[in-house]
C-alpha cells in the first residue's frame, strides 16, 4: 500500500522559512511526478510546485522565487523549502505523487505564518 508522510510543517513568523519532506514507501515502481498542493481555509486546493522523475520544475505564480521543490529519487522523498513566508502562505500543505496512472495524496502538514 503506497503511503506519503508529511513532514516539517508549523508556525513561522512572516519572513521567515520552513522546510517541507514528503517520504513515499510501499510502490514497487519509481514515483514519476510529486508534487505539493495548499489549502487554506475557505478556499480551493492549488497547485504549489510540482517536479519529475528528471527534476524538471513548476511553480504557481504566487511562489516563484521563494519556494523550491526538490527531489531525492533513492529516497522516494520531495522537499518544499519555502522562503520569505507570507501569511497568505498560510495553509494545509499536502504531498502528491503519481505512480503508473494514479495519484497518491499525503495527509497534510499545517503551515501558519503569523506574528
Amino acid at each position: 500500500q503506497v503511503q506519503l508522510v508529511e513532514s516539517g510543517g508549523g508556525l513561522v513568523q512572516p519572513g521567515g522559512s520552513l522546510r517541507l519532506s514528503c517520504a513515499a514507501s510501499g510502490s514497487s515502481t519509481g514515483i514519476n511526478v510529486m508534487g505539493w498542493n495548499r489549502q487554506a481555509p475557505g478556499k480551493e486546493r492549488e497547485l504549489v510546485a510540482t517536479i519529475t522523475s528528471e527534476s524538471k520544475t513548476i511553480y504557481a505564480n504566487s511562489v516563484k522565487g521563494r519556494f523550491t521543490i526538490s527531489r531525492d529519487n533513492t529516497k522516494n522523498t520531495v522537499y518544499l523549502q519555502m522562503n520569505s513566508l507570507r501569511p497568505e502562505d498560510t495553509a494545509v500543505y499536502y504531498c502528491r505523487g503519481l505512480i503508473g496512472r494514479s495519484w497518491f495524496w499525503g495527509q497534510g502538514t499545517q503551515v501558519t505564518v503569523s506574528s
